[in-house]
């Protein structure tokens, strides 16, 4: 890795964990104040235990999104969070089963999450990197 590759990659890897993480903290705020039609969503889907689903969904983007933030155990919280975006897009973004006036947006929302969870792959694979509290604790460690 060249210098300047090098000295960027923690204010780097930050602004990218931020630019991850914000479409699930925002989503995750916006399921819970609107919670009752997050539960309706959900159970149109045919899914069991809307209520409970959604509130589970809210904890994951939340929290997760912060853990993705602030760098605390970001291999687990983009692993989860992949996961959860490939689930999503094939129960939620279905473009394949939908009117054809609905199919592009939601072709475009299915690879969203696809693409999301791409990012989030490579957070589980090469960590959280710089300006982290994962690199604090393994700098601590040594």
């Amino acid at each position: 890795m060249n210098a300047v590759c090098k000295s960027s990659a923690g204010p780097l890897t930050l602004t990218a964990r931020i630019l991850l993480a914000a479409i699930f903290i925002s989503a995750g705020l916006s399921k819970l104040s609107g919670f009752d039609g997050t539960v309706g969503y959900i159970a149109s889907k045919g899914l069991p235990l809307p209520a409970v689903l959604a509130t589970l969904t809210i904890a994951l983007e939340v929290l997760g999104g912060i853990a993705v933030v602030i760098g605390y155990k970001a291999r687990v919280a983009g692993f989860l969070l992949a996961g959860f975006s490939v689930v999503a897009a094939f129960i939620f973004h279905n473009f394949w089963a939908v009117p054809a006036d609905q199919a592009y947006i939601q072709n475009i929302m299915f690879m969203k999450n696809l693409s999301m969870a791409g990012g989030l792959l490579l957070l589980t694979v090469f960590g959280a990197g710089g300006f982290s509290i994962d690199a604090k604790n393994k700098a601590n460690e040594s």
